[in-house]
C-alpha cells in the first residue's frame, strides 16, 4: 500500500516496480549497501534520478513498501525474544523496517481482529508475518482481497493450500528425544504434550509413537498426556503420571517450560533428576541451561525460522514465490544432565 498526498515523490516502491527489481534490493542501492551487483545498481540508480527519488529523513516515518508487521503470540518470553532476534537480523540484511504486535488472531471473534487488521493496512505495511497464530477464514480472505503478502512462523494449525509457512522438523525432533531416551534403556516413556490438536503437537506426538515403535516398545495410552504449554499444567500431569501404579521412569515434555513443571512435579514427589525421573524438553531455551540440572533438550532453530520467514516475505513482496509451501529446519538433540539410564 502506498502512501499518497499532494508533495508526495516516487516511494521505494514505486522505484523497485519501475527498475524491475525488489523493494529490499532498491533500498540498498539507497542505503549504499555493497551487495548489489553493478548492473542492477545502475539500473536503480537511472530509476532514483528519473523519478526524482528523495531519501526520507534519519527518524521520519518508513517510506511505503519497506515496512513489515511481524505479529506475534505475546511479548513477555525468551521464545518471542529469539524469534523477533531472527526477524530482525534479516530485516536489517534486507533493507526492511519491522513493527511488532501482540495478539492478534487469539480470538475467534470479528471484532478485534478485523480491526487490527484494519491498522495495519492503514500504516501502510508491505508484508506481515504471523508466528504461532491460528487464522480464521475471514483474516485469510481479508489478507488476500488486499493482497498483502504474508508468511507464517510457527502456525498453530495447518494453513491453507498456498499459504507460506516455515518451521522446524518436530517429528524427527520428537522422534530423537524418545529415542535418546531409549538408547539410555528407558522403556517406560511418558509424553507431555503442549495443545492436543496443534500442528506441531500433531507431529511431535508422532515421532515418539514413531520412535517407540521402531524399538518395538508398546505404546501406553496412560503415559500420554497434555498441558496446553503451560509449566503449572505440566506439573499437574506430571504428578498424576507419578502416582500411576507403574509410573514412567522418563518423561519426554514438548516444551522446555512445560518440562520445568515436571521438575516440580518430581521435587514434590521426592524425586531426584535424573536419578529416578528422566525428563527431555523441546525448544532449547535459555531456561533449558538454567535449569538444575540442566536440561537434555531438542534444539529448535527459532531465530533461524522466523529470519528464512523473513527473506520468504521479501521474496513474495518482490513477486517470487517459494517453490514448496512449507519450509521446515532440522531441530538437533543437545544432551546435558537431567537424562541418565533408569535406576
Amino acid at each position: 500500500m502506498t502512501r499518497t498526498g499532494a508533495a508526495a515523490g516516487p516511494t521505494l516502491a514505486v522505484v523497485a516496480r519501475e527498475a524491475g527489481v525488489s523493494v529490499p534490493t532498491a533500498s540498498k542501492v539507497v542505503n549504499g549497501r555493497e551487495d548489489v551487483a553493478p548492473e542492477t545498481r545502475r539500473r536503480v540508480a537511472e530509476v532514483l534520478d528519473r523519478l526524482g527519488y528523495v531519501p526520507r529523513p534519519r527518524g521520519a516515518a518508513p517510506a511505503a513498501g519497506s515496512l513489515v508487521d511481524v505479529v506475534v503470540h505475546a511479548l513477555d518470553s525468551t521464545w518471542t525474544a529469539a524469534v523477533l532476534h531472527g526477524v530482525e537480523a534479516a530485516a536489517e540484511r534486507a533493507g526492511l523496517e519491522i513493527v511488532v504486535s501482540a495478539g492478534l488472531a487469539r480470538s475467534r471473534g470479528c471484532g478485534p481482529e478485523r480491526g487490527r487488521l484494519h491498522r495495519l493496512a492503514a500504516r501502510g505495511s508491505a508484508g506481515v508475518l504471523f508466528h504461532l497464530a491460528e487464522l480464521t477464514p475471514s483474516q485469510y480472505a481479508w489478507l488476500e482481497q488486499r493482497r498483502i503478502p504474508y508468511v507464517m512462523i510457527d502456525p498453530l494449525a495447518e494453513p491453507p493450500p498456498g499459504v507460506i509457512s516455515v518451521g522446524a522438523d518436530n517429528v524427527r525432533g520428537a522422534a530423537r528425544a524418545t529415542g535418546h531416551l531409549l538408547a539410555l534403556g528407558h522403556r517406560r516413556i511418558a509424553f507431555v504434550g503442549g495443545h492436543r490438536n496443534a500442528l506441531c503437537g500433531r507431529d511431535r506426538l508422532e515421532g515418539h509413537r514413531a520412535a517407540l515403535a521402531a524399538a518395538g516398545v508398546p505404546r501406553r495410552q496412560e503415559y500420554e498426556t497434555y498441558a496446553r504449554f503451560s509449566a503449572t499444567e505440566a506439573r499437574l500431569r506430571a504428578l498424576g503420571l507419578l502416582a500411576l501404579p507403574e509410573p514412567p521412569t522418563a518423561v519426554f515434555v514438548c516444551s522446555d517450560a512445560m518440562a520445568l513443571g515436571v521438575y516440580e512435579a518430581a521435587a514434590a514427589r521426592g524425586l531426584r533428576i535424573p536419578g529416578d525421573l528422566s525428563v527431555v524438553g523441546f525448544d532449547d531455551l535459555p531456561e533449558a541451561r538454567w535449569a538444575a540440572p540442566a536440561l537434555t533438550t531438542v534444539r529448535q532453530p527459532l531465530s533461524d525460522m522466523s529470519g528464512t520467514a523473513l527473506r520468504l516475505l521479501a521474496g513474495l513482496m518482490a513477486g517470487d514465490r517459494p517453490a514448496a509451501d512449507r519450509t521446515e529446519l532440522p531441530t538437533r538433540l543437545t544432551l546435558r544432565a537431567s537424562s541418565a539410564p533408569p535406576a
